[in-house]
């Protein structure tokens, strides 16, 4: 499985963005990752199935929601409230079983920039 992180950009702070994650097979649980500059990788959200079990860093509860698709593959994250601390890479992960064992594939990072 091979993923595809999209949508960052350059935001004020207070505004929104969407981020999407699409998948070129079938995954199990999802998630979205953020490396902010010159720190370590951070969890950020997780769906397990598709609409429930979510489960979010205190950073981020209240004002970022993630979802999926399961029709076209794609995990979202909906970032709402936007802080100058959320400026960071952001990653999509998902478990793959392939002969029996899980993987955690990674995708290609995002940039998201909140201006204060």
């Amino acid at each position: 499985v091979q993923l595809q992180a999209s949508g960052g950009g350059l935001v004020q702070a207070g505004g929104s963005l969407r981020l999407s994650c699409a998948a070129s097979g079938r995954t199990g649980v999802m998630a979205w990752f953020r490396q902010p500059p010159g720190r370590e990788r951070d969890f950020v959200a997780v769906m397990a199935g598709y609409g429930s079990n979510t489960y979010y860093a205190d950073a981020v509860k209240g004002r970022f929601t993630i979802s999926r698709d399961s029709d076209n593959n794609t995990l979202y994250l909906e970032m709402t409230g936007l802080k100058p601390e959320d400026t960071a890479v952001y990653y999509c992960v998902a478990t793959e079983i392939d002969g029996g064992r899980t993987y955690a594939r990674w995708g290609k990072g995002t940039q998201v920039t909140v201006s204060s």
